[in-house]
């Protein structure tokens, strides 16, 4: 056998299997870290649904059904302040026809949580005053909204579901509060 060539075959699958421990090494040092943001990614992507709540909060109070179809998605599916199931093409319908008309929303104890790098859901309270099918809607409830972020790095709203947040009932006369016991 000619000398330049037997260290050459030699070399080879050495080379190979260097490369191929190398490439397993860095597939098992982390997997679970390959979904989570960069923390620098994952500020940007937070203030970015933060400024998508701003936009959904404004596109609500105007009545801006073409800001709203951007923001849904197709598949999108919420769950009214009274408990009606929409789609988007419904939920669109209902702003186009005046059927929900929301003067104010004030809103509080924002949340976001980012699952990986390709969904954002949002909790929040939110104070609000307008009519629902023409009957007065005046409350203070507790929603959560749910971003999906596309390939193209667009948001869109996936999901949604609000509920009431009903008073504290009154105590009964004579109770005192743990706090106030004398």
């Amino acid at each position: 056998m000619d000398r330049r060539v037997l260290p050459y075959r030699l070399l080879r699958p050495s080379v190979g299997i260097g490369l191929l421990a190398l490439g397993m090494l860095g597939a098992s040092v982390s997997p679970a870290g390959a979904t989570a943001p960069h923390p620098k990614r994952k500020e940007q992507y937070k203030a970015q649904v933060e400024k998508l709540e701003e936009t959904w909060r404004t596109a609500q109070l105007n009545d801006d059904v073409a800001a709203m179809d951007k923001l849904l998605s197709d598949d999108y599916v919420g769950i009214t302040m009274a408990g009606q199931v929409v789609t988007k093409m419904q939920q669109l319908d209902r702003m186009r026809n005046r059927e929900l008309v929301v003067n104010t929303i004030v809103l509080s104890d924002v949340k976001v949580k980012l699952i990986g790098t390709t969904a954002a859901i949002v909790t929040s309270l939110a104070d609000v005053d307008g009519t629902n099918e023409g009957a007065s809607m005046h409350g203070t409830y507790r929603y959560t909204r749910v971003y999906s972020r596309l390939p193209t790095g667009t948001w869109k709203i996936t999901n949604f579901e609000a509920t009431r947040v009903e008073p504290a009932p009154p105590q009964p006369a004579g109770r005192h509060s743990r706090g106030n016991r004398e």
